[in-house]
Parts: C-alpha cells; structure tokens; sequence
C-alpha cells in the first residue's frame, strides 16, 4: 500500500510523533554483512580442508540460522542455545558431508567460532539500500527515533556504531534487557515505558513479519512492513497499515 494523497499524509505527520525501527535486515544490512563474515571466518579458520566448500558451509549456516532465531524469537530455546546451535548444526553436517570425525564440535568451540563472527561482522559497514537516506529524511520531520532489536548486547552497539547510524536514536532497546523477545506483548510493553511513548503516536517499521509487524500489531501498534523479501502479501495473517518494497517509499508514509 503507498500513499499518495497529501492530505492522507499530512494527517499521518501529524498523528505519529515516535517511530520503533527493526535493525537487523531494515537498517543494517545483516544479510549481505553476513555474507562477508562468513567467508572470512571460513578462509581464516582453514574449513576448506575439511567441508565440500564454502557455498555448502553458508547455505547450511543460513538455513539454520534462520530456524534458530525463529525459536528464540519464541522462547523455544534460550540465547546460549541459540549462539551453539548455529554453528555446531551447520559444521558437523559439513565435516559428516565429507566423511570426517565432528566430535570436535563443542559447545565451547561453537561459542569461540560465534565470538569471531560477532567481532568481524561488527565491523562491517553495510546498511541497506536508502536507511541513511530515509533517517535523515525522518529526522529531518522531528520524528523520535526507536531501536526494537532482538539482537545482542555484545555486537548489536558495535554494528550501529560502524555503519554510522548510532547518532540516529533516541533509544535503543534491545530484547535482554526487556526480559522478552519480539514478537512478545511484553517487549513492547517495555519499549513503550522505556522511551515514554503512546501507543496512538508510534509505528513500528520492520523486514520480518512475525517478529516486527505481527507482534506490533498485536501489541496495538500500526506497523510498516519492509517487504524486503518479496513475502506475497496474501499469506500473511493480518494484514500491516502499510506495506512497502523499498525503504525510501516510507516517505510516502511519513
């Protein structure tokens, strides 16, 4: 859905004062940043020797890094579970591939190839095409900026930080220190006591539909679905305020 008529967008300036903003795959480019990471933990840690290859690694990584986050975001499993999981599934079905011995693939080894990737990926820069563009237009209109991530403490500054966007927000809120993970009621509960907002008077803007948009507007939110990923907008459950397919439509919005 895009708003064209001016008088429809005057009315929603004038009803929204604090917008919630997902980081991960909205703002900071997760996806492509991963890409990199991956590769250079997989050349550094010599994994060639013993996996098919690197595509074989990074399509095994992603597709359970999906899975796992998906639980968490659930309360299926907790976070030290998460960090193990999405290196020992994906690296012992690649050491099996190739007819060796995983046995070596530990909890403690999981964390220590998870530690590596948080610091390298940390670094990167990449943001997704017109973030910055669309902060400084929003910004620009007197807009209080929000963070809602369920990512963690330890990478989550680090990357804000070295994609430039950390002066951007008045408040970053992050789901460990809410006590609960979107799509949770209880997260945006705390978002909303934690940065002094209204229900009436914010929307949430996000790429994930269950985590971002469903659980907003199950928390009486309107919501702005990024459709980064091409979701065909007749399977989703309930339908957003708004849908867009770029980041820089959202003007059209706000």
């Amino acid at each position: 859905m895009r708003i064209k008529c001016e008088c429809i967008k005057t009315f929603q300036a004038m009803k929204y004062k604090d917008l919630f903003i997902d980081f991960d795959d909205t703002l900071y480019d997760t996806h492509g940043n991963s890409m990199i990471a991956l590769k250079k933990l997989f050349d550094e840690r010599h994994w060639k020797k013993i996996m098919p290859s690197y595509e074989a690694f990074r399509d095994a990584y992603f597709a359970t890094n999906v899975d796992v986050w998906a639980k968490y975001a659930h309360g299926e499993i907790d976070r030290d579970t998460l960090i193990v999981e999405r290196y020992r599934r994906p690296v012992t079905e690649m050491v099996k591939a190739c007819g060796g011995d995983a046995s070596w693939v530990t909890p403690k080894w999981c964390v220590a190839a998870s530690g590596r990737y948080g610091d390298i990926i940390s670094q990167e820069p990449g943001t997704v095409p017109g973030a910055k563009e669309l902060l400084n237009y929003l910004r620009g209109k007197g807009y209080r900026l929000h963070i809602c991530s369920n990512g963690f403490h330890e990478v989550q500054f680090r990357k804000l930080k070295s994609a430039g966007l950390e002066g951007y927000f008045s408040t970053v809120i992050l789901s460990e220190d809410a006590g609960a993970n979107k799509p949770r009621k209880e997260f945006f509960d705390y978002a909303f006591t934690k940065t002094g907002t209204q229900r009436e008077t914010t929307i949430m803007i996000g790429d994930h539909y269950d985590t971002d948009i469903a659980g907003a507007i199950n928390a009486g939110l309107d919501a702005i679905f990024f459709n980064r990923w091409n979701v065909d907008p007749h399977t989703l459950d309930r339908q957003p305020n708004y849908i867009v397919d770029k980041l820089m439509e959202i003007e059209n919005i706000l």
